[in-house]
């Protein structure tokens, strides 16, 4: 996941960086995982969801090396946020998590997204850096995703502790969506 800066680092040559080509792959990924779910491939979509992962691990580290594009530092927490948004959705579908949840999940990311335009238009200082909260509410939602597709893929012979497991990390990923939705209210409201 990126810093949050868009100045930090310096600017790649071009636009098809061989991060921005691996950051594409990991957003066209979207639709072959949503796919796989609702098609009941969770194994399969366990592993594309973790493939996923070690892409956005590789695109920046490769970023740090050989400097973002503005294009980039834009494309990567998009990809991140399709990714995570599109899984909680269709995982609510299948009932692999509760509704409330992607309800709640979503709903904190339009907030977020909101309140970045309202500030944008009013033409006050936009913070684009992540609150620690907020990185801790990622990588829960990261692991509650690859836990219930793993549940749900391998569900009917491990017996209860998978599902047990799932409860307690719905329980904590909704204190943290909420906590992070919250706090950056709480930040936009003092700029």
């Amino acid at each position: 996941m990126p810093d949050g800066s868009l100045t930090s680092r310096p600017t790649a040559p071009g636009l098809l960086s061989l991060p921005n080509i691996i950051t594409l792959g990991r957003l066209c990924a979207v639709p072959m995982a949503v796919w796989m779910v609702l098609h009941g491939l969770f194994l399969s979509a366990f592993w594309l969801f973790a493939a996923a992962g070690v892409s956005d691990a590789l695109d920046g580290y490769l970023a740090r090396r050989m400097g973002t594009s503005r294009l980039g530092a834009l494309l990567d927490p998009a990809a991140d946020k399709a990714l995570l948004v599109s899984m909680y959705v269709t995982l609510s579908v299948v009932q692999a998590v509760p509704d409330w949840l992607a309800i709640l999940v979503v709903f904190r990311d339009i907030v977020i997204v909101g309140g970045l335009l309202v500030l944008w238009i009013t033409d006050h200082d936009v913070p684009i850096r992540p609150l620690r909260i907020s990185k801790v509410n990622t990588v829960q939602q990261i692991v509650l995703i690859g836990t219930a597709l793993l549940a749900m893929g391998h569900a009917p012979g491990l017996g209860p502790l998978p599902a047990t497991i799932v409860a307690g990390l719905v329980w904590a990923v909704a204190a943290s969506t909420f906590a992070s939705g919250a706090a950056y209210v709480w930040t936009a409201s003092r700029t």
